[in-house]
């Protein structure tokens, strides 16, 4: 049976080896070496380990506070480490295989209030041509709920400001979706000034600073701060106005099925998720209206 000192030179020893066979960043051997001395810790003897000590050892340490993240790349240290020792020192057998860290909570999509909303895009009509451009694209992002790689994709010829609009999305799948009123009557507006920005030649819809297709970065900048100057405290981007079109769209319809078609989405349970996020808005009207949902 190994000593503890036998099983620190061990793990220093497979370190060392994927160092220089696997070519591991620093950061991955750093995480390595934790887990690692994690086990040691835990563990008098690699060679009697069971399988049931691994998962007390896990649950000890998903109490203490680690993330399913790192319980699961602390298992992967642990999994490859007694596959090594199987390979190269006579160890029998790998008491991590078959355990799993628990599965991540799904983060919910971040997504603004209707009334957030209606601050961010109810702003005096202008004509000015980069206003008009910005009021444009923000309304059509939240009326039809585009990407933002969608929405610069846009040419002219695609006539959103007609009251619908042929994109190309993930997986090369194309979708129609509607544009709302608001967004037409911005898009007209914009197309009456874009010639004082774009390129003679210039197809695209949206044009940056030389007059060519808008970049999604800029489109990110011009996003964020036009919310700043509407006062908004939330970080918004242009994602988050696809969020907000599909929670609103949800709380109004209840049509899972027309908002996974206009998300373009390939499965219903990605659309689902905005199902939890209509569910927390009602949750929280209840705390405060309900007279027995808080204690006195």
């Amino acid at each position: 049976m190994r000593s503890r000192s036998d099983g620190a030179a061990l793990a220093r020893e497979y370190l060392q080896a994927l160092e220089h066979q696997r070519r591991l960043s620093l950061a991955t051997l750093r995480n390595y070496e934790r887990a690692l001395g994690l086990l040691l810790k835990e563990s008098d003897s690699l060679e009697t380990l069971e399988p049931a000590q691994v998962r007390r050892f896990i649950a000890r340490l998903h109490a203490r506070g680690a993330s399913p993240r790192t319980l699961a790349l602390t298992l992967s240290a642990w999994r490859g480490y007694f596959r090594w020792l199987a390979r190269h020192h006579s160890l029998r057998a790998n008491p991590v295989l078959g355990i799993r860290a628990p599965k991540a909570g799904r983060p919910l999509p971040k997504a603004l209030s209707v009334e957030a909303a209606q601050r961010l895009l109810d702003s005096p009509e202008s004509n000015q041509p980069l206003m008009a451009q910005d009021q444009a694209m923000f309304e059509l992002l939240y009326s039809s709920g585009l990407r933002v790689g969608e929405l610069v994709a846009l040419d002219v010829g695609d006539e959103p400001d007609k009251g619908e609009v042929t994109v190309t999305g993930k997986g090369s799948k194309t979708r129609t979706v509607p544009v709302g009123a608001k967004a037409r009557d911005a898009l007209k507006r914009w197309l009456s000034a874009r010639d004082k920005l774009a390129a003679p030649d210039e197809k695209a819809l949206f044009v940056g600073a030389r007059g060519r297709r808008i970049s999604p970065s800029r489109v990110w900048q011009r996003l964020m701060r036009w919310a700043k100057r509407r006062g908004l405290a939330e970080h918004v981007h242009p994602h988050m106005l696809r969020h907000s079109f599909a929670s609103h769209m949800l709380q109004s319809s209840q049509d899972l099925r027309a908002v996974q078609e206009m998300l373009g989405h390939a499965s219903i349970s990605t659309t689902q998720v905005y199902t939890h996020l209509d569910f927390q808005a009602l949750a929280k009207i209840y705390d405060a209206a309900h007279p027995r949902a808080r204690k006195k």
